[in-house]
């Protein structure tokens, strides 16, 4: 970065671990100020570190759950107080649900929606304002092809992907003209905490932290309205599979859930 152009700030949510951290990490190496949230103090600490390692411009470490809007507002501030606003914005902080509608319970669907959907909706409110006054600014959302059907054993967190991504879609055309852009991102399956607890014969595809995290970034770089990725995954459940009629839907993701 020249002297006369300052380097971009960016923010990354839950950026203790996963996709969050390798993306902030990469942005570090282009030369970044990123600003990183997360609940568990000693990581974030951790990863402030690593991030001024791999030549950040300017970190700053926000301690704190997106799912307060108390909190996200303070972390605002202290941006602007710092930076005067933001560049780029990747709402990445997000939990998985599960849940069986045979012993349904509200409390997975209200806690997963608090962070994957509230919690957009927290950082959203503080950001647009002043994006639509400079005219300029990216926001993603990290999204999931979960969200595309209902999915089975997953209801809470196919559910809060779905409302997440047709937030982001609502958001970015009523953003159309502002000179502020909107991703909705969703990878198929990288490796991270969440996902280390799945039975990996059970994720194809699955990606490096790493290659998810530069998909990612490329996407947005490149400005596309959905990134989806990788494509022998999410191809077909995007143009064929989403659109199944119910009748024919309900059997074949039942019969694939029990197997």
């Amino acid at each position: 970065m020249s002297d006369s152009a300052p380097s971009r700030r960016s923010l990354i949510t839950g950026a203790t671990s996963g996709l969050g951290r390798a993306m902030a990490t990469q942005l570090a190496r282009r030369g970044d100020r990123i600003a990183i949230t997360g609940r568990r103090k000693n990581l974030l600490h951790e990863v402030e570190a690593q991030l001024k390692s791999a030549g950040a411009a300017d970190v700053l470490a926000l301690p704190g759950g997106v799912d307060d809007p108390q909190c996200v507002a303070a972390h605002y501030a202290q941006i602007k107080q710092q930076w005067g606003g933001l560049d780029l914005a990747i709402l990445n902080a997000g939990v998985g649900g599960s849940n069986n509608a045979k012993t349904f319970a509200a409390q997975p669907y209200l806690e997963t929606f608090a962070t994957n959907v509230h919690g957009v909706c927290n950082w959203l409110e503080q950001i647009i304002p002043d994006m639509i006054a400079q005219r300029s600014g990216t926001i993603a959302g990290i999204s999931s092809p979960a969200g595309w059907r209902g999915l089975p054993g997953i209801g809470p967190y196919s559910a809060s992907k779905a409302a997440l991504s047709t937030l982001l879609e609502s958001t970015r055309v009523e953003l159309r003209g502002t000179g502020v852009h909107v991703v909705d991102v969703c990878p198929g399956f990288v490796k991270s905490e969440m996902t280390a607890k799945n039975d990996p014969n059970d994720m194809p595809w699955l990606l490096e932290t790493e290659d998810g995290a530069a998909r990612i970034l490329r996407g947005i770089d490149a400005r596309k309205r959905i990134v989806h990725f990788p494509w022998q995954l999410t191809w077909p459940l995007r143009h064929i599979i989403a659109r199944f009629p119910g009748w024919l839907f309900d059997p074949l993701i039942t019969r694939w859930s029990r197997s």
